[in-house]
């Protein structure tokens, strides 16, 4: 039995934000992998324009194309990825589930304004270029239209009320320290899901690209290990 990997990125990002772990997957597996881009996503935004129902197309058209050649597909969708791997998982036979900082839920006020201060603090010494936080969210912040986020919104409630009829085989991580997604998310998906099969990794120190915490070496192993198995 054939089996591949479908992996979605988060709203305003692209496939680098789960490139750490597919290039661990693909040090360790060869297995096929596809990592579509969402329209108007990627490295150069063009977001305007571009809606909810065209993103669920992107991945859907993905599924497809990597369901030719494969019988079996695990999908791993980071942030607003993860929403819509749990739509494709709504819809179509998915042999497993990773949701990477999945934003069932979004804006996590607390840590948020909690690395806002850390910037201006950084902004004041100087040290903004610096900041890890900063170089990701400046272009999007320059970039994305409310008109886009409102898209984004749009996806979480199309999805938000069958995540209790999915019976996927799911493995959820999730950072403590994220300034998006809150991290009492992760619970809520985890008793939502009715499925058995399911696991809950939270990293203590992580932020909401998870694939960049500093702990990867601790559960990209565990991700492994849930899809081979």
């Amino acid at each position: 039995m054939k089996r591949g990997i479908l992996m979605l990125h988060g709203f305003s990002g692209g496939p680098y934000e789960i490139m750490p772990l597919a290039n661990y997957i693909k040090d360790h597996l060869d297995w096929p992998i596809e990592t579509p881009t969402f329209a108007g996503h990627g490295e150069a935004l063009s977001l305007k324009g571009n809606k909810a129902e065209h993103w669920l197309m992107d991945a859907e058209i993905a599924y497809r194309t990597l369901a030719k050649q494969v019988d079996e597909i695990t999908v791993i969708g980071f942030s607003m990825g993860g929403v819509i791997a749990l739509y494709l998982a709504k819809r179509y036979k998915v042999s497993k589930l990773v949701l990477l900082s999945a934003a069932a839920k979004y804006i996590a006020p607390a840590q948020l304004l909690k690395d806002l201060r850390l910037m201006a603090r950084e902004a004041i010494n100087g040290q903004l270029k610096d900041n890890e936080l900063f170089q990701r969210y400046e272009n999007k912040i320059n970039n994305v239209p409310v008109s886009s986020t409102v898209q984004f919104m749009k996806i979480v409630r199309q999805v938000e009320p069958y995540i209790g009829s999915i019976n996927t085989p799911t493995f959820i991580v999730q950072g403590q320290c994220d300034g998006i997604v809150p991290y009492a998310t992760a619970n809520i998906l985890y008793d939502q899901l009715k499925v058995q099969d399911k696991q809950l990794f939270f990293s203590p120190k992580g932020k909401h690209h998870i694939c960049f915490s500093d702990d990867c070496n601790v559960w990209f192993p565990k991700v492994l290990h849930f899809m081979c198995k």
